[in-house]
């Protein structure tokens, strides 16, 4: 029954073929194939519509198909190692890195500014730069990037061990890191008043290391998802601070690490997303108290000593400034439905999202106004 049943359904559809015109036919074969040229020619030039719309607006644009927006830059890429100085129990440490230095520092414009981004767990220094986009921000306003990458020899996952300080783990990692900025201000025209760090999740936590522990090197630090400072010594404490802050007053635990009397001073932006999972909020509310600390905003019981403060909003992002003698010294911006990830960046990429401002050009926003102040830099030497 079935077998007749399909036999008729057959016959059907060929008589119902044969009644279409053969001009019809061959007209819809025809369309079907032309249809299917235009979809695969609209395909294949989607990237140079995109690059060139992006030339004309002046403004990258993402695609769904390569190139992404982060390539699209105009300057100088170079991957290379540094060898630092050895940690105790190695005898070469060489520190990989990748080097973007923009048309204009190719002119002889002078020393130029120089940002050292550090990656977050799991990424390598090109997903780094092409998800963040920092090199394209570097175009347009004319500075160096340096991207360290941490080994898969030191970390498994390429995570920097911001929690250990010792010599070796990351207090040694710190001093690498030192060093080849010390070598590219001597090769590279950097400009030693300008430069700043910059970091994400683990990267950020070594940011802040190097921030405590060299600040007559960098003018500010800019840290993205970052965990509070001062109580984490091991791996396991580090998940806990990352999950829940520190359980103790974070400006008692910069007491603790920091002389804050002799402490030059380090201006901060802290940028963090409110829905973050990996590190709680309220990792950012006590690296803001630690930074007021810092800075001299507060002292040592948290109470108010000079400074102002002003709250605004930009987009999703809530910013709030602390100023003093009306410069911008301390900026914490918690972004509205971003997670573990790098606020206004090429979320193609992991550990990256299109949610909120750019925070790459925020963060050039706040570390261009800043400089090393020399006379500082002299009082923290004397005090050593």
């Amino acid at each position: 029954m079935t077998k007749s049943l399909t036999k008729l359904w057959l016959q059907g559809v060929k008589r119902i073929m044969s009644s279409v015109p053969a001009t019809q036919a061959e007209y819809l074969r025809e369309a079907t194939k032309t249809k299917r040229r235009k979809r695969a020619d609209s395909v294949r030039r989607a990237p140079e519509r995109a690059a060139q719309s992006a030339r004309e607006s002046g403004e990258p644009r993402e695609s769904r198909v390569r190139p992404r927006a982060g390539a699209w830059t105009k300057g100088q890429w170079t991957r290379s190692y540094h060898s630092a100085p050895p940690l105790p129990g190695r005898l070469v440490n060489h520190l990989s890195y990748g080097l973007y230095v923009p048309p204009t520092a190719e002119k002889g414009a002078g020393p130029i500014p120089l940002v050292v981004m550090l990656h977050g767990c799991s990424q390598t220094i090109d997903d780094f730069a092409m998800g963040t986009r920092m090199n394209l921000v570097a175009d347009q306003h004319g500075f160096a990037v340096v991207y360290p990458e941490q080994s898969k020899h030191a970390h498994a996952h390429r995570c920097w061990h911001w929690y250990d300080d010792h010599d070796t783990a990351g207090l040694g990692e710190a001093r690498a890191v030192v060093s080849l900025v010390d070598s590219l201000i001597a090769h590279h025209g950097i400009d030693p008043e300008r430069v700043y760090i910059a970091g994400l999740s683990a990267g950020a936590g070594l940011a802040s290391l190097l921030a405590l522990n060299y600040p007559e090197r960098f003018a500010a630090v800019a840290l993205h998802s970052a965990p509070a400072l001062g109580e984490a010594h091991s791996g396991i404490t580090a998940m806990d601070v990352m999950r829940r802050g520190v359980r103790h007053d974070p400006v008692a635990l910069i007491d603790a690490m920091v002389d804050v009397a002799g402490y030059p001073g380090m201006p901060a932006i802290i940028m963090h997303g409110d829905a973050d999972r990996v590190v709680a909020p309220k990792n950012a509310e006590q690296l803001g108290q630690a930074f007021l600390r810092l800075n001299g905003f507060i002292d040592r019981e948290s109470a108010w000593i000079t400074g102002t403060l002003r709250e605004t909003q930009e987009g999703v992002g809530r910013i709030h400034d602390y100023l003093m003698s009306n410069r911008r010294v301390v900026r914490v911006c918690h972004v509205a439905g971003l997670g573990h990830a790098w606020a206004g960046g090429d979320e193609t990429v992991p550990f990256h999202s299109e949610t909120g401002p750019n925070a790459s050009a925020l963060i050039w926003a706040f570390l261009r106004d800043q400089r090393r102040r020399p006379a500082a830099t002299a009082r923290r030497a004397a005090v050593r």
